[in-house]
């Protein structure tokens, strides 16, 4: 028995032996005991390492329903490879496979054209965007200049401002004495143009204010300003075209020499007073007296090369350009009759210019003047005679009569009395223009001739009384200490239509248009107005507001009312929206502010509030944008913007001063404000913003595992189907629903599962005490059956509406329902 056991047993090893030699051709291996130890215990190693973690896998995804074989086999079956590759060419005998590798051909190029066109639009819309933001920086940066617009000066840091809106404002102005006193002239000129009654002066406001400060130089300022705006009232056409014309020109000739003839009469004045003892005036009024005396003073007898002719003891020529110079040719006109017969041709051309109303002499005694000057004045050795001559008849303009003009008031009042319109009408005429003037003090001289940096008011008043307003108030805002009489003097310039603005409030502070005549200029108003109000626009938003109240007339590129711009800045940056924009009471009303004092004119209230809105829109300011287009009484915007936000963190666990919590606290203070009254919205808006605000109070009675009254809450909801008889209805108003009611869908329906489970579970562990009388009422099977309905009725409403839903959703609802059967 044992011989046949161990036969058999031969036999069977002899024929698996010539099996493995002969048919598979398997190696033969050789190894010790040892060696296969080690294979071994290594292949163990790698099995245990890569199971353990397969193990993990298999754990993780088999809790979620996910059957990982299946998948990772569905996996290595995929491939991109061929996917957008172009096809293979065929024959062409084989039309069908021609036409069908054509039809792909042509679609993935399609795709591949799209691809490329998408990149290359996203790519240029991204720049677009980045070019925008760099061009407002920029554009912020050199708002921050404060000087010149061809010259680079260092940008002061400003103050930042706290973004905690509590309303509150500083009660340490930032205005000095001087400056206060200017905006209380501007508010109260501001008050009067409000209420439409006939505004006065603001020239003479502004004088009244810097009077009140004992200011002797700014009244001087004011008073040359007055000077100077003393033309015909101009239109509402270009203010530099205006000023070209003959009529305006020579009227801003004959007022500059005004101002310069009157301050010099008071300077001779001032001079005779303080030296009355040797003066020796006595009690004779009147003009010539007073440059008798002050010829005394000067001591001009003693000037070498003087006509012997004198009157009451002084030479006659330098009284006689006294007089002139004072503005009183009838004085000079005296003191010339009482020298002789010798003098009356002389006599004859002043009495024509004290009858001139623009002290003119006629062409005839013009070129009479030049004749006698060149034949006989021009080697003349008085020096006051010369300078009469030519004065009176344009004669030698070259000449700069230094001796005698010694200061720059003196060197201007000759230059204005030897402007002629045109020199082709006066043969013979080497007089100048008034283009020409201007161009020499602007541009030929300039700042450096007159020390401007040190003499600023010099070299303002040289440009401002040759009618270079623009230049000479640009000029003048460069000097911190003169900078706030520069703002004022271009808002009251540009109140009486005088200043010349240009096309774009984005051009430099000093500008000029291809079509102006040089060397004329434009200031930028708008933007030399928002230097000095940025200064103290966050302490002070009340004077802000009245500076701003003067850009109401401007406009940006793009059509908006520069005035409301301002207010849309102040109010983002300083963050007051209730002491600017007013607020809304208890009771709804709406409590004025700041604005509302421009109510009507050019600035409604509403519209101002809803412009500020929409920029902290666009800021992505969404909560305070709710707030103001509440304050606005914009239903639509209030109630899409809500529910924007609370879309987003509708299924979010609550916790106090989360984003959720205010955001419900909003929603809910909104819903009482607009209860019982009409909602000016669609009705969709106004569908999903209730439906969301619903939501949130199912999400929270979820979260704090209240599942009979969430369950009753969603019930009322009308959103989804609790049983199969509400199918029907509830995917009809899934198709009206708003996208971001639609979002919050799949965690709604996966909440809704997992309270149906949840209760599933309690009636099956034997609990009912805490749920309806008709559950309690009914046997055991019968609530599991109602319970499984609703949620067949989940899962097929999730599977019905044309939505897609994300992730796992659907199959975590089966998985659940699966549970419950």
């Amino acid at each position: 028995m044992a011989e046949s056991d161990f036969n058999a047993l031969l036999h069977a090893a002899e024929q698996l032996s010539a099996e493995v030699d002969g048919s598979r051709e398997l190696p033969k291996v050789e190894r010790s005991l040892r060696q296969v130890l080690e294979a071994s215990t290594e292949l163990w190693s790698r099995v245990t390492q890569t199971g353990a973690q397969d193990l993990q896998a298999h754990v993780l995804l088999g809790s979620k329903g996910v059957d990982l074989p299946q998948l990772s086999q569905k996996l290595e079956t995929l491939s991109t490879r061929k996917t957008f590759e172009p096809l293979e060419p065929v024959p062409e005998a084989d039309i069908q496979t021609f036409l069908k590798n054509e039809l792909e051909n042509a679609i993935l190029s399609i795709i591949e054209e799209t691809n490329r066109t998408s990149f290359e639009t996203a790519e240029h819309r991204m720049w677009d965007d980045v070019n925008n933001r760099w061009r407002q920086e920029k554009l912020k940066a050199l708002n921050a200049l404060l000087g010149s617009s061809d010259e680079m000066l260092g940008i002061a840091a400003r103050p930042e401002v706290s973004i905690i809106n509590d309303g509150s404002i500083s009660s340490r102005s930032q205005l000095d004495d001087q400056q206060s006193a200017y905006a209380s002239a501007v508010t109260e000129y501001n008050r009067l143009a409000v209420q439409g009654a006939l505004r006065p002066s603001l020239i003479d406001r502004f004088h009244d204010a810097v009077r009140d400060l004992h200011e002797n130089k700014a009244m001087d300022l004011w008073n040359m300003v007055a000077c100077m705006t003393e033309i015909p009232p101009q239109s509402l056409g270009d203010p530099l075209k205006a000023r070209a014309t003959s009529t305006v020109e020579q009227t801003l000739i004959t007022q500059a020499r005004k101002f310069l003839e009157n301050r010099y009469k008071v300077f001779m004045r001032n001079k005779v007073e303080c030296n009355l003892q040797e003066a020796r005036r006595g009690g004779r009024p009147g003009t010539l007296p007073l440059v008798i005396c002050y010829a005394k003073l000067q001591q001009v007898s003693v000037v070498p090369g003087l006509e012997e002719v004198t009157v009451d003891g002084q030479p006659l020529w330098p009284v006689v350009y006294f007089c002139l110079r004072s503005g009183e040719p009838g004085a000079a006109l005296t003191a010339a009759s009482q020298a002789g017969s010798a003098l009356e041709e002389f006599v004859s051309v002043l009495k024509e210019l004290e009858k001139s109303p623009d002290r003119r002499l006629s062409t005839h005694l013009e070129q009479n003047l030049r004749f006698h000057y060149q034949r006989s004045v021009r080697a003349s050795t008085d020096p006051f005679k010369k300078v009469v001559y030519c004065a009176l008849g344009a004669c030698d303009t070259a000449e700069e009569h230094t001796f005698i003009l010694k200061t720059a008031d003196d060197y201007l009042w000759m230059k204005l009395c030897q402007i002629r319109e045109d020199n082709s009408q006066q043969p013979g005429s080497d007089s100048i223009t008034y283009p020409h003037l201007q161009s020499l003090i602007l541009e030929e001289y300039g700042e450096k001739h007159y020390n401007a940096s040190a003499q600023p008011l010099l070299y303002f008043q040289m440009l401002f009384l040759t009618g270079q307003f623009e230049a000479a108030v640009e000029f003048l805002s460069r000097q911190d200490r003169l900078r706030t009489h520069a703002i004022h003097i271009a808002l009251a310039l540009s109140e009486l239509q005088l200043l010349a603005l240009p096309h774009s409030i984005q051009a430099p502070l000093l500008s000029s248009m291809p079509d102006d005549r040089p060397p004329l200029r434009r200031l930028n108003l708008a933007r030399l107005l928002m230097l000095y109000v940025r200064r103290f626009e966050s302490s002070d938003p009340k004077e802000a507001l009245q500076y701003y109240y003067f850009l109401r007339n401007i406009k940006t590129p793009e059509g908006q009312n520069l005035f409301m711009l301002c207010i849309s800045d102040l109010v983002m940056e300083a963050r007051n929206f209730d002491l600017v924009l007013g607020s809304l009471s208890l009771d709804g009303c709406r409590i004025p502010g700041l604005i509302d004092s421009f109510q009507g004119v050019q600035a409604d209230a509403k519209q101002i509030i809803e412009l500020v809105a929409s920029e902290a829109e666009r800021k992505g300011l969404l909560e305070d944008a709710i707030h103001l287009y509440v304050l606005a009484g914009n239903h639509e915007k209030v109630l899409t913007l809500l529910t924007t936000l609370l879309a987003q963190v509708v299924q979010q666990i609550n916790s106090p001063g989360s984003v959720r919590a205010r955001l419900q606290e909003l929603a809910a203070s909104v819903s009482a404000r607009y209860e019982g009254q009409h909602i000016s919205c669609s009705s969709q808006t106004s569908s999903a913003f209730f439906t969301l605000r619903d939501l949130l109070v199912f999400f929270d009675q979820y979260n704090a595992g209240e599942h009979q009254l969430a369950l009753e809450t969603i019930s009322r909801a009308k959103l989804i189907p609790l049983s199969m008889a509400e199918m029907e209805e509830r995917v009809g108003n899934f198709r009206r629903l708003s996208d971001e009611v639609c979002r919050a869908v799949p965690e709604v329906l996966l909440a809704t599962m997992n309270i149906l489970y949840s209760m599933y579970n309690h009636i099956k562990t034997g609990g009912t005490s805490s749920y309806p009388e008709h559950m309690r009422d009914s046997t055991k099977e019968m609530q599991l059956n109602y319970l499984r309905e609703k949620a067949r009725s989940i899962t097929t409403f999730a599977g019905t509406v044309p939505y897609h839903m994300p992730g796992d959703t659907n199959s975590r609802l089966v998985q659940i329902e699966i549970l419950m059967n």
